[in-house]
C-alpha cells in the first residue's frame, strides 16, 4: 500500500515548533526564544535513496551545528538522534548527511535544526522531511523524471504560480524523481522582466548574482539557491527524493574541451576547465548526491530499487571528447562520450543486474540530432552526428554498448532522457537502422520542468528511431516558449508488482496525459 501524507498537514508539521528531546544520547540545546535564530535557508532535500540508506541536505544562514533526528513515525516517538555536523562557510553553509541502517520499504521522517556556533543555546526552528526507502521484495513502484529548470531566463514568476510543474509531479506521490540534467542554468541570466514573443511580460523574482552568467564558485552556488527560493520546489524536495544528473548548463552551454569563450564578452574567466571545476563543486555541495570515495566528483552511479528495478545514471558530459563533426570511424578517446571507464562500468553493472527492468537514465538522447552550432547545423553536441549512416564518432561507443546488451541477452533495458525541451517516445528497431546489431528498445524524452520549450528536433536513423509520439511547439507558436505557454513536461513510470509490466506516461504541467504505453517484460529462457 502506497504511503500518503496530507500535503497541508505535512507542510504544517514541517514548520511546527520543536518537540522536546528526551532520553539518553546526545544533549541538544533547547529552542531559543531569541528573535535571531539560525534558519534553514532553502528547505530540505533528500536523494540517492536505496533500501537501507539515503542522503539528506540542508543549509543554514550562518555557521551552525546541524542536528538530525530520524524516525519511522510522523510523531517522532521512535526518533533516533544523530551526532551533529557543522555548517561552515567553506561549503556555503550547506551540509549533507548519509542516513544509514534504515529499514527497507519504510517511510523515513527526518527532522533538522541548526544551533548557532557562536551561541549553542540559540537553536532555530526545525523542519521535517521524508522519503521512502527502496523495497527488498516486490511492490508497486512509481517514479517521475524530467529535466531543465529555470532556463532561458524564465525564472520564478509569482504571477504564473512559480515552478508549479513540481507541484503537479508531487500530486502523483512518486517514490522518487530523476532530474535528468540542466538542473540549473548557470549561463542564463535571470532579469527582472523578460518579453514574451506572443505578447506580454514575464516577471521574475530575482536574487543577487543571477543577473549575469555564473563564473565564481559563489555565483554557481547562487544558481542552486535561486531555484530553491521557489515554494513548489521546496515543498516537493521535502517529500520526494531526487536523483540528480548534470549536463551542460550547470557550467555553460555545450561545454566540452573544444568550447571557446575567448570572444564571449559575458565571461572574464575564459577557461572551461576552471568553470567546470567550480560548477562541479557547487553541484555536489548543493545536491543530495552521494559521495564516491574513489572519484569524489563522479556523477554516474547505480541505484538498486528492489527486484523490479535498477537505475543506471549516466554522465555524458564529464568524459566526452571535444565537440566536433563526430565522424571518426574508429573509437578513440576523442570520439567517446561515455569515456572508457564509465562504459566499462555500465557494461559490468548491466550484465550483473538481476532486476526485471534496467532503466538507463541518460542526460542526452540517442537519436535526436543536437547540433553544437545550432545556427549552422554543424558539429555533434549529443550522440547523433546527423549523417544518417553507419555508426561514426560518438555513435561508435553507443553501438558497442547496444551490441553488448544484445549479445549478453540483457533484457528489459529502457532509456529515459531530457535535454531537448520537448517530450517524445522513440522505439529503436534494427530493421529501420543503419547499424543493426542490437535488440529493440524504447527511449522516452521529457522536459522542460521550467524553462523555454523548443523543438522538435530531427532524428538520425543510425539506430533506427521510430517516432511514436512527440509534443513540441508548432511553427506558429515559434521557439523558446515561456512556461506560461503550458508546454512543460514530465514523465511517470509505474511498475506493477504482479505483472511486472512497466507503464510510461508523458504528461504536461496541467497534469494532462499526452501519451501512454505499457511494456511487457521479456522473460529469460
Amino acid at each position: 500500500m502506497r504511503f500518503t501524507v496530507n500535503r497541508r498537514k505535512f507542510l504544517t508539521s514541517s514548520a511546527a515548533g520543536a518537540l522536546a528531546l528526551s532520553g539518553g544520547g546526545l544533549a541538544m540545546p533547547g529552542l531559543s526564544r531569541a528573535a535571531d535564530r539560525p534558519v534553514i535557508s532553502h528547505g530540505l532535500q533528500s536523494g540517492d535513496v536505496d533500501a537501507t540508506s539515503g542522503m539528506i541536505w540542508a543549509r543554514s544562514d550562518r555557521p551552525a551545528r546541524m542536528f538530525v533526528e530520524v524516525a519511522t513515525t510522523e510523531s517522532f516517538t521512535d526518533a533516533q538522534r544523530l551526532p551533529p555536523l557543522v555548517a561552515l562557510p567553506e561549503s556555503d553553509l550547506a551540509v549533507k548527511r548519509l542516513l544509514t541502517d534504515l529499514p527497507p520499504d519504510q517511510t523515513i521522517f527526518y527532522r533538522v535544526s541548526f544551533a548557532d556556533l557562536a551561541d549553542v543555546n540559540v537553536l532555530g526552528e526545525p523542519v521535517v522531511g521524508q522519503f521512502r526507502t527502496a523495497p527488498m521484495s516486490k511492490r508497486p513502484i512509481r517514479f517521475v523524471w524530467s529535466g531543465d529548470t529555470a532556463g532561458q531566463g524564465w525564472g520564478i514568476n509569482a504571477d504564473d504560480g512559480g515552478m508549479w510543474t513540481y507541484t503537479t509531479m508531487g500530486k502523483h506521490n512518486p517514490d522518487f524523481f530523476i532530474h535528468s540534467g540542466d538542473t540549473v542554468y548557470s549561463d542564463g541570466p535571470i532579469k527582472a522582466e523578460a518579453e514574451i514573443a506572443s505578447g506580454g511580460v514575464w516577471k521574475n523574482i530575482v536574487a543577487e548574482g543571477v543577473g549575469k552568467v555564473a563564473e565564481t564558485l559563489d555565483e554557481y552556488r547562487g544558481r542552486w539557491k535561486y531555484n530553491m527560493l521557489d515554494a513548489n520546489l521546496k515543498a516537493f524536495n521535502a517529500q520526494v527524493p531526487t536523483y540528480f544528473q548534470w549536463d551542460d548548463h550547470e557550467v555553460t552551454n555545450n561545454w566540452s574541451a573544444s568550447k571557446d569563450l575567448s570572444k564571449d564578452d559575458r565571461y572574464t574567466e575564459k577557461s572551461v576547465g576552471v568553470l567546470s571545476a567550480r560548477a562541479g563543486r557547487a553541484f555536489h555541495e548543493m545536491t543530495p548526491i552521494r559521495y564516491i570515495p574513489e572519484e569524489p566528483g563522479r556523477v554516474y552511479r547505480k541505484v538498486s530499487y528492489g527486484p523490479l528495478l535498477d537505475i543506471f545514471f549516466l554522465d555524458l558530459r564529464s568524459y566526452r571528447g571535444p565537440n566536433g563533426p563526430a565522424l571518426e570511424t574508429e573509437m578513440t578517446p576523442a570520439s567517446r562520450i561515455l569515456g572508457e571507464a564509465q562504459a566499462r562500468w555500465l557494461k559490468r553493472e548491466l550484465a550483473s543486474s538481476q532486476a526485471t527492468w534496467k532503466v538507463i537514465a541518460s542526460d542526452m538522447p540517442i537519436g535526436i540530432i543536437v547540433w553544437d552550432n545550432a545556427k549552422e547545423k554543424k558539429g555533434a553536441e549529443a550522440i547523433a552526428n546527423g549523417e544518417q549512416g553507419s555508426a561514426k564518432g560518438r555513435e561508435l561507443e553507443i553501438a558497442d554498448l547496444l551490441k553488448f546488451i544484445k549479445v549478453g541477452n540483457i533484457r528489459n533495458v529502457v532509456w529515459l532522457t531530457a535535454d531537448v525541451h520537448y517530450t517524445a517516445a522513440h522505439y529503436y528497431t534494427p530493421d529501420k537502422a543503419q547499424f543493426q546489431d542490437f535488440a529493440p528498445f524504447w527511449e522516452f524524452v521529457s522536459g522542460p520542468i521550467h524553462a523555454g520549450t523548443f523543438g522538435p528536433g530531427d532524428l538520425d536513423m543510425t539506430f533506427g528511431p521510430d517516432l511514436k509520439f512527440v509534443k513540441a511547439p508548432t511553427k506558429e507558436q515559434g521557439q523558446n516558449l515561456p512556461p506560461s505557454a503550458g508546454l512543460q513536461f514530465f514523465g511517470i513510470v509505474d511498475i506493477d508488482d504482479k505483472t511486472e509490466q512497466m507503464t510510461v506516461r508523458l504528461m504536461d504541467r496541467d497534469d494532462k496525459e499526452l501519451y501512454k504505453v505499457t511494456l511487457d517484460p521479456e522473460r529469460m529462457g
